[in-house]
């Protein structure tokens, strides 16, 4: 009785998300215009979304912050693009303001980075009172709120109500770590903007079903496609670009977001200064290999890094291991 009343809250909970999902969609007309837009012209296009998108996961990641966090980021980036014609210079003012609006929604006070602080790592050329007017202009025209629905609230709710019809069936192979961080991956790409949250986290979820050959849990996921109405052809639609998104990422030519370095942007005189600086060191005794790790001591001053292998090395990488399966990798490399 007390599963079913749980399923039954589920359920609900779910119609009643995408009943608002519409009014936390961008603009169509809008983001068309974003689409449409060439390098010689003076809005921001396709492309430059896409970068700044790519960034916003690399800091996000870098901050420890939530898929969550990211994901509003992004929302909040395509609906103010969708709604206000900017010129790309003030781009890494508005992506960067998006982010630090979402984590103050969806991180805990004490987690969410400073200003200046995100302004320092991110290499920004703005000041933080710049990022505090920037952070009003998009207040006010979407007003951030705790009760946006993402596809990371469908993702979980999806897997909440698999949970639900059984402990013993293959739905507990699914993993959500690995679906968020695919749909990390799917938001880097502007088209993904056009879909509706319940129906992309429908097909990451189908797609992650049939790679683990989940035939229960398959019919658990069309049951909640037949409640929430979600068309067949829309359905079918996001799957099959969800598929194509997933296999370019898994390619080792995909360059990941989190697996950048972070590399600091100084000026000749400066460089030339830290070189002269470092060849005027003395020789100092050698440390001991039992007491030094090897990939500890390798020199970091060729690129002038600033010493960190990746904006989320300390994190673990969306990237690695299971998260992009190798039949996807595979799938790319066939001819």
């Amino acid at each position: 009785m007390g599963a079913a009343m749980d399923a039954f809250k589920l359920m609900k909970e779910l119609r009643t998300n995408y009943e608002q999902e519409i009014n936390f969609l961008p603009k169509e007309a809008g983001l068309s215009l974003i689409e449409s837009t060439t390098k010689k012209e003076r809005g921001v296009s396709a492309r430059c979304r896409d970068l700044q998108v790519e960034d916003l996961w690399s800091l996000s990641s870098f901050f420890g912050y939530s898929t969550l966090t990211f994901v509003r980021a992004v929302s909040l980036l395509d609906r103010f693009l969708a709604t206000m014609r900017i010129q790309p210079k003030h781009l890494s003012c508005v992506s960067l303001s998006c982010l630090h609006l979402a984590s103050r929604v969806t991180e805990a006070a004490c987690d969410v980075a400073p200003a200046d602080e995100l302004i320092r790592i991110g290499q920004r050329r703005f000041t933080a009172s710049d990022l505090g007017r920037m952070e009003q202009i998009v207040a006010r025209k979407l007003e951030p709120t705790p009760s946006a629905v993402t596809a990371v609230a469908f993702l979980r709710l999806y897997l909440q109500v698999a949970a639900s019809h059984g402990s013993d069936r293959k739905e507990t192979t699914l993993s959500l770590d690995k679906l968020e961080a695919q749909l990390k991956a799917c938001l880097c790409r502007i088209c993904f903007s056009r879909a509706k949250p319940s129906v992309l986290a429908l097909a990451l979820l189908i797609q992650e079903i049939q790679a683990v050959q989940a035939q229960d849990t398959l019919e658990i996921a069309r049951h909640i496609q037949r409640h929430l109405k979600i068309s067949e052809a829309e359905l079918q639609h996001w799957s099959v670009l969800v598929a194509q998104c997933l296999a370019d990422y898994a390619s080792p030519a995909c360059s990941k977001p989190d697996h950048r370095r972070l590399v600091w942007v100084v000026s000749r005189r400066t460089a030339q200064n830290l070189q002269s600086s470092y060849c005027s060191v003395p020789h100092l005794p050698t440390i001991p290999e039992g007491c030094w790790d090897a990939c500890e001591s390798e020199d970091s001053s060729e690129d002038l890094s600033s010493g960190e292998e990746s904006l989320s090395s300390s994190l673990g990488s969306d990237a690695e291991g299971p998260y992009f399966p190798l039949h996807l990798r595979q799938k790319h490399l066939r001819p």
